[in-house]
């Protein structure tokens, strides 16, 4: 059992959406305990809808955490791009975790690296030791982990600082006017749904550049140069100026074309990294392919 005092910001939310941000659950994994009546404030059950109470103390009987550590998971389709003693720079499929988390219990990249044998940093958080910067679940493309200690306290300065060039291709629905632009717009949790970013005052600095590199009848190819890293700014700052991107319909893309293309995620792919070697100061370029659904999906757009 976990006890939790109620946040002052949390005052008046309802239990699933609170202590999903609160315990990093699911809100189906605490609407489950609710109905378990494993939540309860002050000592009495309480529903998935019921609202928190200032000052309360909430109980939670909380499942068994995950191992600490990621567990060794072959992942099919994962390659290392980049190898060397300080880093690994890995080829990352989408469906696939950075990292093990409460509430995911799929394969993750550092379960797979384990898997191969590849020793990462033990810098960081347990769950999450030699990340530097991730990519969504749902998005694929190149991905680079610290092996070393240092070579892990300068890449985390290196993203910080916005001294790591990220390219992003993205095929979004419509027509981007102008053809080349900066979208800046604060990022946050959204109101009313967490496990969704929206663009909300008093959110995070955030800043996308984007230029059309192809134009189709339904949609456009852009290459996406990211100044900040926010949690889904691709995918948010897209469909917050009209254009989702392709098959992300959780940020508004249609149905209809989802199904047409085959996509069962958001066209969008992490395609070009680049970076000073964190050891030896040395620029390098890491490319990733398109993956085989990206490919089809464009494919049948172009030639509609």
């Amino acid at each position: 059992m976990r006890l939790l005092p109620v946040p002052d910001g949390l005052v008046g939310e309802r239990v699933d959406a609170a202590l999903a941000r609160m315990t990093g659950l699911s809100r189906s994994k605490v609407s489950e305990l609710c109905a378990q009546g494993g939540v309860r404030m002050d000592g009495a059950v309480l529903g998935k809808s019921d609202r928190l109470v200032a000052g309360s103390l909430i109980e939670v009987d909380l499942p068994d955490p995950r191992p600490l550590g990621p567990a060794p998971t072959p992942v099919d389709g994962m390659s290392l791009v980049y190898e060397d003693e300080d880093i690994v720079v890995v080829d990352k499929p989408a469906g696939i975790a950075a990292h093990p988390s409460m509430g995911w219990d799929g394969p993750d990249v550092l379960g797979a690296l384990k898997a191969m044998h590849v020793q990462v940093a033990t810098s960081g958080a347990a769950e999450r030791q030699g990340i530097v910067s991730r990519l969504d679940v749902g998005t694929s493309g190149a991905m680079i982990v610290a092996k070393g200690e240092r070579a892990y306290s300068v890449l985390k300065r290196a993203f910080r600082e916005h001294e790591v060039d990220k390219i992003y291709h993205a095929l979004v629905q419509g027509h981007l006017d102008p053809s080349s632009g900066t979208i800046d717009a604060p990022i946050g949790r959204h109101p009313s749904r967490e496990w969704k970013m929206a663009i909300i005052d008093g959110g995070r600095e955030s800043v996308t550049h984007y230029d059309v590199i192809e134009s189709m009848p339904a949609a456009d190819l852009a290459e996406i140069h990211l100044e900040t890293g926010r949690t889904h700014q691709i995918r948010v700052h897209m469909s917050a100026v009209g254009h989702p991107c392709v098959g992300d319909e959780t940020y508004g893309a249609d149905a209809a074309l989802s199904q047409r293309t085959g996509l069962v995620r958001q066209w969008l792919h992490a395609h070009r990294l680049g970076l000073a070697h964190p050891i030896t100061g040395e620029w390098m370029t890491f490319v990733s392919p398109y993956p085989d659904d990206l490919v089809h999906a464009l494919e049948v757009l172009r030639y509609a």
